[in-house]
């Protein structure tokens, strides 16, 4: 029987005896429990929601909005009333007023006012005298403008669009963002299960070679040097063995916490030896990076938030006016009937300014400060757009060479095994020394952790592209298109 699978049963007959359940997971079944349970994962999720809302909110303000009002009361007081002799008199009042109104209104985002039409109906009823009357007014149609000042409905137009899918693709890139977080966590526990494996290989091994070496020392063809080496070997791969168990099970905590495992399992991660191998076209990243990425979503809404806020200056520092006007038609009459019949027309108008004189330069002081901010964002901007271009770039370099960095770790992976295997047969033959067979160890397992970091690395990568670009170059498909925005 090969000593390598000798060690891996024992390995996980090690395992059975500490839990009851082994679960074993591929790197993709871990990212799909964890862009499903993982604490990013879902606040990611509750994140997006709340921007959905928002914009649903957004949208629900351009439509026309239809509001009932009606202010009811009761009056049973005794006030004064001034005669036309310029004497004044008290005066029992019991009265009861009801009315109800329909409103609808309509925000014009073009000039930032409000158009709205209103029906109404009041009924006065004074008990003293026993009189019912009442008041309509059948249609009412009114605008609100306010002149030369700030269209918040404007910008909102501009902006929350911009907002909306800058979420959505946030969204997509959280979540690729965990896949890449997942895979870190995933291969610690890999390379901790890999220093467990070989630090069970390395005691077998030690445990042989000082069994052997004790016979030869009794026949006295090696050194009590040499035995004593072999000894202190086998006490250095216990205390070896002892820490990969430590270091394995806290990396299992770990990764079964991320996961939002809640059982008591044992987690053994299955490294899938072959990857994909596929380059990703660099100006093709960069036009992925650019319709997928959120970042830039996220430097167009900062600069159109900067401009806002210059015009926001500006509209607070000058000359301000409030129009309302307001048409309509009504009548009053002590018949419900009759208070519909022949109404007379109403109008109202009026105008509202604001003229700052003298304000010590408080108002251009804001706009310069608004306007300087401007600038910022747009330097700024710029900057982040050639460093979000140039990651892209360095990304997808390190990624297209990673395949090539795999295979040639592998190969040494294998070559080192093969040349340890060599090395103990010689020296069991007595044909090299321990030093030699010590280096050969040396350079079987330095291979063996080679390989699992060069298989993280190239996940990592594929992951960070992935994140990055917001495009699966692997099935030739951009991730937007994934389910998890209706979720």
């Amino acid at each position: 029987m090969d000593i390598r699978l000798l060690v891996l049963a024992l390995c996980f007959a090690a395992l059975q005896l500490q839990a009851q359940d082994t679960l074993r997971l591929t790197l993709r079944e871990a990212i799909g429990m964890a862009q499903e349970h993982s604490p990013e994962a879902i606040a990611s999720r509750h994140s997006f929601r709340a921007s959905y809302w928002n914009w649903r909110s957004f949208k629900a303000n351009l439509l026309p909005s239809l509001t009932f009002t009606s202010n009811p009361y009761l009056n049973r007081s005794i006030s004064t009333v001034t005669n036309p002799d310029g004497t004044d008199n008290f005066v029992h009042r019991n009265q009861l007023s009801v009315d109800g109104g329909l409103t609808i209104n309509q925000n014009i985002p073009f000039t930032g006012g409000s158009l709205y039409v209103n029906t109404a109906l009041q009924r006065l009823d004074m008990f003293e005298n026993d009189i019912t009357s009442y008041k309509s007014s059948p249609i009412v149609i009114g605008y609100e403008q306010n002149l030369f000042g700030y269209n918040t409905l404007k910008w909102d137009k501009k902006i929350e669009p911009v907002r909306y899918e800058e979420a959505k693709k946030t969204l997509v890139e959280a979540l690729e963002l965990v896949a890449a977080r997942t895979t870190l966590k995933f291969f610690q526990l890999a390379s901790a299960q890999t220093n467990w494996e070989i630090a069970l290989f390395n005691h077998a091994n030690a445990d042989t070679l000082y069994q052997f070496a004790q016979g030869r020392y009794n026949i006295g063809t090696i050194t009590e040097n040499e035995m004593l080496q072999l000894e202190i070997n086998l006490l250095t791969e216990q205390t070896n063995m002892m820490n990969a168990r430590i270091e394995m099970d806290d990396y299992i905590q770990e990764l079964r916490s991320y996961l939002g495992i809640n059982e008591n399992v044992y987690l053994f991660v299955d490294v899938e030896e072959a990857v994909p191998a596929f380059s990703v076209p660099i100006d093709r990243a960069l036009v992925s990076a650019y319709e997928n990425n959120p970042q830039l979503e996220t430097l167009q809404r900062r600069k159109l938030e900067s401009e806002s806020a210059v015009a926001l200056a500006k509209a607070e520092r000058g000359f301000r006016a409030d129009l309302y006007v307001q048409f309509g038609l009504t009548q009053s009459d002590e018949k419900l009937k009759k208070s519909y019949r022949d109404p007379m027309d109403q109008q109202q108008v009026s105008i509202g300014i604001r003229i700052p004189i003298v304000d010590w330069g408080v108002g251009k002081g804001k706009v310069q400060v608004a306007v300087s901010n401007r600038d910022k964002v747009y330097t700024e901007v710029a900057q982040e757009q050639t460093d979000f271009e140039l990651n892209v770039l360095k990304l997808v370099k390190q990624f297209n060479l990673q395949t090539d960095k795999v295979r040639i770790a592998k190969k040494t992976d294998q070559t080192a095994r093969r040349r340890n295997e060599v090395a103990q047969r010689l020296y069991l033959l007595g044909k090299s020394d321990i030093l030699d067979l010590k280096a050969s160890i040396t350079e079987k397992d330095t291979a063996r952790r080679a390989y699992i970091t060069a298989l993280y690395n190239y996940w990592n990568l594929y992951y960070g592209v992935r994140s990055l670009t917001g495009y699966d170059f692997e099935k030739n498909k951009s991730i937007t298109e994934t389910t998890w925005i209706n979720r």
